[in-house]
Order: structure tokens, then sequence, then C-alpha cells
């Protein structure tokens, strides 16, 4: 059976439908002559009409992005930012499952752009997966003559992801929600809301409109950019009632919250004063239900909370999201409000009811450090069984054990910002500080040339090539072996379809610091995840193989591990780096070379015909 593999249209998946119908059936089938019985014909039958259900279910949902500059006002200083059709934050992207997403990006900006489709799994569509050098070449400046069109569908996903920039530290503004709902007539996994609210965490410089001094002060100061000024909700910091967002519920009405960390440096502690959430997903994955009063939320992770609105009338409460640094020494205090507002309150003038101290409560937050309740609230999520839906994998093809941090590199033959003698700030995975190429992307090099050859190898190491007391700094920092690492652009082969578990473990050489991991193309399952150095046999036995949370990014602890398990399912060349965005072009990522199947359907098509060169 001939089937065109790269499903991209209603229109196409209609010749799917007439070619299914008449591959394999002689005479062919009359619709007045449909039964579904017995046997193999009846079988193929059902999936004809189950295909053709996918038409009527499916819709193609269009955007154009605008990149290009906008002057915003914040803190009382105007500036002029990277923004998507004029928009802070960006436009919201809404969709069905099932449903194909085109959206042309049109760079009328002065910088390099991509888009990155967060936790899309892109499945044979890795040509839209969007990271600068990976995947693509960047979408250069030059207006209407320079665009690019993604294009990709969300089939077997529903829940609250993302899209930003990839390219610099641009994703500081160019960034939105894209929510994914179910199919008509499915329902969700637990009580439906009354409403719903969209809430995206950042952050917020006054700097230059690309940011780029931020970017600079990262490779000064050694892999931490300046400070932002203040957190947002929604692109307000929230110092007032005018500047800030608002949230209106009615009493005794849920809503589902839709949580995003935008942020570039920060882990946030997030809570709505005198309410209580019940978290239903996180990354798009569906998780047991689970009753807290404060969320956690590290960069590039999203957070689904029903919270029901029951407060006591006669008072406004903020909403509220503060730094959470996971070392000792933490002092960076920002805290970003909204305020929520009840629809019985009879005083219309927001503002100035919202500046009385007495009538807004401000919920008791962590201490910025408490990593003992950020660690309960990761640790307590558990993945939500459902019927027909996959389990974790039993089997594993490929064990790897891949620590990661800072480092200490030789200067690059270019590199400006570099002392020659004690080399410069790196970062690494298992001793390799990722390269991004320059010429050619790795998704280009590996399927529309056919060879890595100049562009990267395929000997990214399984193993750490020395075994050390990890997460002690003073043994770690102590021996300039450990400190050193060399530059390269190494990837890890995968066969099609094979199981792979990844112990990430987080190392104190430089410093411990927790590294949100973000892997690109797949879902993972979080077996485990603990604090000091990841010892096989304990960790074993606190593996959750029946239920366990799954995510597309992992807030690793800082000096801890996480265990995480995915299939190698989806051909392509997909990106595994840390979300702090300083620590990218430092080096901290590694990717994965995905095989192409053994059957049509389970092949990578060449690229578009749009595709940006370099």
């Amino acid at each position: 059976m001939i089937i065109d593999r790269y499903i991209q249209s209603s229109d196409q998946l209609l010749v799917q439908v007439h070619i299914c119908m008449h591959a394999y059936m002689a005479p062919p089938i009359r619709p007045s002559s449909i039964s579904v019985g017995s046997g193999s014909g009846s079988i193929l039958v059902l999936l004809c009409l189950l295909l053709l259900q996918a038409v009527v279910d499916a819709a193609i949902v269009e955007h154009t992005f605008h990149v290009g500059n906008l002057t915003v006002e914040r803190l009382g200083q105007r500036q002029v930012i990277t923004a998507v059709n004029g928009q802070f934050p960006g436009p919201k992207v809404e969709a069905r499952d099932g449903d194909t997403i085109v959206v042309r990006v049109v760079n009328h900006s002065p910088y390099n752009i991509t888009i990155h489709w967060h936790g899309v799994l892109q499945r044979l569509s890795a040509w839209a997966d969007g990271p600068a050098m990976v995947t693509q070449c960047p979408v250069l400046p030059g207006g209407a003559a320079s665009s690019y069109t993604y294009r990709f569908n969300v089939t077997g996903q529903e829940g609250t992801l993302w899209w930003h920039a990839h390219v610099s530290f641009l994703r500081a503004t160019v960034y939105g929600a894209l929510l994914i709902r179910p199919r008509p007539g499915a329902r969700y996994p637990f009580p439906l809301p009354h409403a719903e609210h969209t809430l995206l965490l950042g952050e917020w410089w006054n700097a230059t409109a690309s940011l780029v001094d931020v970017e600079r002060q990262a490779f000064l100061t050694g892999g931490q950019p300046a400070n932002s000024v203040a957190l947002t909700i929604n692109g307000m910091p929230g110092v007032d009632a005018r500047q800030m967002n608002h949230l209106r519920v009615a009493r005794g009405n849920t809503y589902l919250l839709r949580l995003v960390n935008a942020a570039i440096n920060y882990q946030l502690f997030f809570k709505v004063a005198g309410h209580a959430f019940t978290v239903v997903a996180v990354d798009a994955s569906y998780t047991d239900p689970y009753h807290t009063d404060v969320i956690v939320i590290a960069p590039g992770q999203t957070v689904d909370a029903l919270m029901h609105a029951g407060a006591s009338p006669g008072r406004y409460y903020y909403v509220a999201a503060q730094v959470y640094q996971s070392v000792a020494n933490a002092t960076y205090t920002a805290i970003a409000r909204a305020l929520l507002r009840y629809d019985d309150d009879d005083d219309d003038d927001e503002a100035e009811k919202a500046e009385g101290a007495a009538i807004v409560l401000m919920p008791n937050m962590p201490a910025l450090n408490d990593s003992a309740t950020a660690q309960r609230f990761y640790g307590s999520l558990t993945g939500l069984l459902r019927d027909g839906k996959p389990t974790v994998p039993q089997r594993v093809d490929t064990r790897m054990l891949v620590t990661y941090g800072l480092a200490i590199a030789p200067c690059a033959p270019a590199q400006t910002l570099c002392n020659r003698t004690r080399g410069s700030l790196a970062a690494s995975m298992n001793n390799v500080s990722f390269q991004l190429p320059a010429s050619m992307s790795l998704l280009e090099a590996a399927r529309a040339r056919g060879s890595p050859g100049g562009v990267y190898t395929r000997d990214f190491p399984d193993r750490p090539p020395v075994m050390f007391d990890f997460t002690n700094a003073s043994a770690a920092n102590g021996n300039s072996s450990l400190m050193f690492t060399s530059r390269g652009t190494r990837v890890k082969a995968l066969r099609y379809n094979e199981t792979v578990e990844v112990v990430l473990q987080n190392t104190a050489v430089l410093g411990p610091e927790n590294h949100p991991l973000h892997l690109h193309g797949f879902n993972f399952y979080v077996l485990a995840q603990g604090t000091g150095n990841f010892r096989k046999r304990r960790a074993a036995r606190a593996y959750n193989l029946v239920n366990p949370q799954q995510r597309n990014t992992i807030a690793v602890p800082a000096g801890g591990w996480a265990v995480i398990r995915f299939t190698a399912d989806n051909p392509g060349v997909w990106l595994m780096h840390c979300h702090l965005e300083a620590h990218l072009p430092f080096g901290l990522a590694m990717a994965f070379e995905v095989a192409d199947g053994p059957t049509p359907d389970a092949i990578l098509p060449p690229p578009p015909p749009d595709y940006p060169p370099c």
C-alpha cells in the first residue's frame, strides 16, 4: 500500500482514505457494500473508516508571525524589544489533537530568527522543530523576502505547550503559548473547568533590543547573565496594580490555570493567596491529581492546575511567582505579581482598591532556596494511566550515564572573550562541550546530504571519561583534569525504536547548579530522581515503572541526579540541552540522531521547498 507519509492537510488525508479503501480490496469497495464483520478485509475497512473520521475531526490552524521591533514601556522606561506581531508576549496558538499547524515566520527584525515549538513531538516533521543549526539554519533578516513556513501535526498530544525563539537570547521576549485541546467530542480526564487562564512567567531587563548586553554579560561573568530587573506574568512585572495582569473569576467556579515558565534563568515558585491547586498535567502530559498550594516550575516546563474560586469575599488576592534558587547562598529575591479579583466585588475601580494593602492578600512564599519544597513537588507527581495510551517501556536497549555541568575549555582561535592562559568558561556533557555547526544544520547534513562528514561525528560517549565524586565540589575543583573539557559536535546515534535509559548526573565542577534539561522530539518517563551521586542498586529500588510522570523538560536537582527513559521512534536529529539560556552557547548540550524505521511511515521526508539556506 502506498500512502503519503507526510500528512500536512485534510486534503492529503482524503487522498489517504481513497488509497486505503482501494489498495487491498478487489473489486473496489462501494460505500453501500461496507459492512464490519470478521476477517482481515473488515479490519481494513474499519481502519479506513477511522482514517475518514480523522478527516472530519482534523483542521488546519494557520498563522503568520511577523518578527520585528516593538517599543514598550516597563518600569518607567521605554525600550525597543524583538516581538511577534507587535505583541509581548506573542500570539497564542490554539489547536486540537489531530490538527495541522502552519505558521509562516517573516523576519523583519535585524537578527537571525528561528521558532521552536517547545514540547511538540514533530513526528516526521523534524524540519519544523526550530533550534538554530540543529534542524535548520536561521531565517535571515530581510522582511517579506525572508521567511520560513513551519508545518507540523499535533496528533496524540493534549495540553499546554509553548513556542519561543531558539537563537541567542531572543526568547526573552519572543515567546507565546501553544494550547492543544482534546478532539471534538473528547473530554479532559478531569472535571471540566468553567474557564481557564494562561499565565506566561518570564523575566525583564532594561537592556538593548536583542539583549546582546545580557548575553555578553554571561560570557564575561562565567555563565550567569546579569540578573533581570523583574519577573513578569504575561509580560507585566506587577509592581503596582496598573502594571500587572488581572484575573477575573466567578465565585464557586473552577478554573484551569495554564502555567508556562518562559524565564531565561530561574526556576519559580508559584502561589495564589487564599487558594490551592490540583495539578492535572505537566509538559502536556496528564498526571494523577496532585493537591498542593505551591507549584514549582523550571524554565521550559508547563503545568496545568485546577483552582477552585472559593475564597472569602470582599478581598483581592495576589498571584505570585518568585525565584527559586537551589544553591545555599541564593540572594536574588524577585517576585512578580498579578491580581485575582472576584466578579461579585462591587468596586469597579480595580487599581485604586488594589492599592489598599489591607484588602489585598499576598501568599506566604517559600524561602527562595527551599529545595525541600521543590523536590517534594517534583517527586510527588505521577503519570495518569489511560486505556489505550502507551506505558513505560520495560525493556532497555541502551543505557547512558551523562554527567553535565560547567567546565573550562581552551580558547578557540577566533574567540575574543577568552583568557589565553586560563582558557574560557564552558559547559559540557560527558566532558564534551557541544559546538553548533557553522555552515550547515545537523539535520541537513544527516538527511539532505546523507553524510555527517565535516559537520558532526557519531561518537558521543555513553559514559564520562573519568568516574569521580560528582557532587563533591572540593574533589571536583581540586582536580584540573576534571575541570577541563574539549569542544566538539558529537552526537549519539540510535536505531529506530530503540529504548534508551539515561542517568542525568549533575556535577559540582565550578559549583553545583540546577540545570533544567529539555529533550526535543520526545516525551520521556521520569523513573526516579534524587540528590548526591547516582547509585545504581539503591536507585533501582526507587524506580517507578508503573505510572511515572512524563515530561519534555526535567529540573535535575543541584548536586543530584534523575533517570529518564524514552523510545527512539521519531527519525531525525534531536537536541537535548540546558534551558538556562546562557548555558547552551557554552556547550551544555548534546544531540540524538535517530535512524529511519523499516516502513514507509517511519521515514523522515525530505526538507520543505522553503527550507532556509545558511
